[in-house]
């Protein structure tokens, strides 16, 4: 282990928690925060469902995306390489793909409840399938390259990342699950190791309350939404606990979203109200880690 790696850890460990930048105005709930080309992306939800594009360096807003026939999404990435960015529709079972700048929306169907999203290094779109225990790769114009099946006992993921390694980190666990967590995925869909332990309210390192979504930065570092506690946490990159990254103190609602500009090291994080049956507002949060 290198001096360089040995201090990079330390750092982390050390830190406090992160410190709040900017939070963009509150409106209708948030599904989605990506980025492409210095330009944040924002996905809210509304009648006409939309995109909120804001400058990243000032946070003004530049202008409103609409996108049509889409009835309830579930979350929002970006592909530089396509240049597009995809929308997961979990009513539909399907992936809206809006070609920028133009704004060309086309489709392709999941065949399952589709959920959270990410891109590969191949470019390709990873949909994590709640209901099935699936994890679904598509090529950018939706043609299925491959599928895993996860183990019995990753119930409920609703994350899933792809490593540079082939193996995947995955979030999971319901709010009637008796066990959540996050956990890496060989590319044989078994678990290599984990974190996990018993649902659980509170401030405890080995408990979580729903972890509904995970961002990985570029040395392995997991950072995990953990909503009903209402906090975001550090991981290793060999799933141990590092730190409390957000506090609840720092958040109004529940995170339930993450997005992470490595190189600026800013995590925006979409903070959402529930009222008990639903989303009722929201806004974004940027912080510093």
């Amino acid at each position: 282990m290198s001096l360089l790696w040995l201090n990079y850890c330390c750092y982390l460990l050390f830190l406090p928690v992160g410190r709040v930048l900017h939070t963009l105005p509150e409106g209708n709930s948030v599904w989605g925060v990506t980025s492409l080309d210095n330009l944040l992306y924002v996905l809210r939800a509304k009648s006409s469902q939309e995109i909120a594009v804001y400058d990243m360096d000032n946070y003004r807003l530049q202008r409103r995306i609409n996108v049509s026939n889409l009835r309830c999404m579930a979350d929002m990435t970006a592909c530089a390489y396509s240049y597009c960015l995809y929308i997961s529709d979990g009513r539909d079972r399907c992936i809206h793909r809006v070609a920028l700048p133009n704004v060309n929306v086309t489709q392709w169907p999941v065949n399952a409840v589709a959920g959270g999203l990410s891109v590969t290094e191949r470019h390709s779109v990873l949909v994590t399938c709640l209901e099935v225990r699936k994890i679904k790769e598509f090529t950018t114009h939706g043609k299925l390259l491959r599928q895993t099946e996860l183990p019995r006992d990753v119930v409920s993921p609703w994350h899933a990342i792809q490593l540079s390694s082939g193996k995947v980190i995955v979030c999971h666990g319901h709010i009637a699950d008796p066990v959540h967590g996050v956990c890496l995925v060989g590319t044989d869909g078994q678990v290599v190791k984990s974190y996990s332990g018993p649902r659980g309210p509170g401030t405890g390192s080995e408990q979580m309350n729903v972890p509904v979504h995970v961002a990985v930065d570029g040395n392995g570092f997991v950072f995990v939404a953990d909503r009903n506690n209402r906090r975001v946490l550090l991981l290793s990159p060999a799933l141990t606990y590092v730190r409390e990254v957000v506090s609840s103190e720092q958040l109004k609602w529940k995170p339930i979203r993450l997005f992470l500009d490595d190189d600026r090291r800013r995590l925006y994080v979409a903070d959402n109200k529930w009222d008990g049956k639903k989303y009722t507002a929201g806004r974004v949060v940027v912080i510093r880690v």
